[in-house]
């Protein structure tokens, strides 16, 4: 049975629980929005890319492209999750929408390399049997984003060109409206035909085309590094939007189930409050009234 003390102590555990999810939901809200800054910026920075390449693709050298992917195709792919929970079904989608993209490719056991971003990723790739060869931490804020693409990027050329893979892509949650996202499949490489095509072909926004005196292969080489440091950087950031857009969603829910608990605690208490206030009334009336006839 309840005690007034136990209940006090429950409703102080409840309101100290309040306050913490407040501030969880408080920074998931500040986070969003860091992100999603950080996306904005990078479409316009991904434009200039764009820009570049198209210029330098108006004099493109027509060389021989890597080899067709032989019969037994080797893919890496790049799955952006999270390291921490109370992010509901972030980990639990990209890694469903992960696998079941592989297992529609009918690709043999050592045709699958896999680089989980998060350590929750991981383990649920882990659990549905895929092998994880590379595990990279979650960045806790924008400025750390940096640092991690630059080492992915290492990474990833060393698989592309080690072992010798057909294409890299990458998944992640793409943030949508609100508290919900999406999982998204970009292809990192082999770089896109029809989209190179299509840039070299797409009319320039001004009457007079850039020139350039660099060495075209190194130009190109360098505009093709910063769209990969960008596509990269993109993933991360939305990936980290919408963590952040679960977890406000997971925290809105765990308030509003704190609230009512709180509601029911308080109202227990003042009801087992006023119960003891009765019964010491009770006991006061009953004292009075025995020392009444007991003097009568």
């Amino acid at each position: 049975m309840q005690t007034i003390e136990s209940l006090k102590k429950q409703i102080e555990s409840a309101e100290d629980l309040e306050s913490i999810v407040h501030t969880m939901k408080a920074l998931a809200a500040v986070n969003i929005r860091q992100y999603e800054r950080a996306v904005e910026a990078l479409a316009e920075y991904m434009r200039t890319i764009e820009l570049g390449l198209q210029a330098v693709l108006q004099k493109r050298v027509k060389k021989k492209g890597r080899s067709a992917p032989h019969a037994s195709s080797r893919i890496g792919a790049v799955v952006f999750g999270s390291d921490q929970g109370m992010c509901g079904q972030l980990n639990d989608q990209i890694v469903s929408h992960t696998f079941a993209t592989l297992d529609n490719m009918n690709l043999s056991r050592d045709g699958r390399f896999l680089l989980a971003v998060g350590e929750r990723t991981r383990v649920r790739l882990e659990d549905l049997g895929l092998e994880v060869q590379e595990t990279f931490p979650v960045p806790g804020s924008p400025a750390g984003i940096t640092a991690m693409v630059q080492e992915m990027l290492i990474k990833i050329e060393e698989w592309y060109l080690e072992v010798e893979l057909d294409r890299i892509l990458l998944f992640f949650s793409k943030p949508l409206s609100g508290a919900s996202y999406r999982p998204q499949t970009v292809h990192l490489l082999p770089l896109d035909e029809k989209w190179l095509r299509k840039l070299k072909e797409k009319p320039w926004p001004t009457r007079i085309l850039p020139t350039f005196t660099m060495e075209w292969d190194p130009l190109f080489s360098s505009l093709v590094r910063q769209y990969f440091f960008v596509s990269l950087y993109s993933a991360f950031a939305q990936s980290l939007a919408s963590e952040n857009a679960s977890r406000l969603a997971s925290m809105q829910g765990a308030e509003k189930n704190i609230k009512e608990r709180l509601n029911e605690l308080v109202q227990q208490f003042h009801r087992l409050r006023q119960e003891s206030i009765t019964e010491e009334l009770l006991d006061i009336v009953s004292g009075f009234e025995a020392l009444t006839h007991g003097r009568g």
